[in-house]
């Protein structure tokens, strides 16, 4: 990835940009806009994990971690989970590397924190991003979560 590509924290002087950021019409059903997603942050706190993705002093993307969060608190309170919670690359700006920039990025904080797994989910069906998460080493675990397949990879490797 070229060194120009790096990830910023939401400030006032970002935060008009990143809410105008847009995907492709045909995936807006698969992913959720960035105010949804800086609301969750807001509300989840510490465990979001809300980040630009700027390629030089062009925003191209956004992306939503969740770190340490309580996976279904209900069913099993001990299970804890870091991973991929949103990733929304500007239409223009797809299919240039940006996605996987993101994911490596999301997988070298988790490692840096001590995690050992990441997951990620994503609507299934024509247009979602299973094939992009399946080519980046994601395999299902066999979940569903808000009907939408469960996925997960070694955040360390080997």
């Amino acid at each position: 990835m070229p060194p120009s590509l790096r990830l910023e924290k939401i400030t006032p002087d970002t935060v008009d940009a990143a809410l105008a950021l847009r995907v492709h019409p045909h995936q807006e059903k698969n992913v959720a806009p960035v105010a949804t997603s800086l609301a969750e942050a807001y509300a989840f706190g510490d465990t979001a994990w809300p980040r630009l993705i700027f390629d030089g002093e062009e925003l191209v993307g956004f992306l939503m971690a969740f770190l340490d969060i309580q996976w279904a608190p209900k069913k099993d309170p001990e299970d804890r989970r870091s991973g991929l919670w949103r990733l929304n690359i500007s239409a223009d700006h797809q299919g240039k590397g940006y996605g996987s920039f993101a994911v490596e990025a999301v997988r070298e904080e988790i490692r840096r924190r001590g995690g050992s797994l990441m997951y990620v989910s994503w609507e299934p069906g024509e247009n979602g991003p299973g094939d992009f998460y399946l080519k980046h080493g994601f395999r299902t675990t066999g979940e569903t979560t808000g009907g939408q397949t469960v996925g997960v990879l070694d955040v360390v490797d080997g």
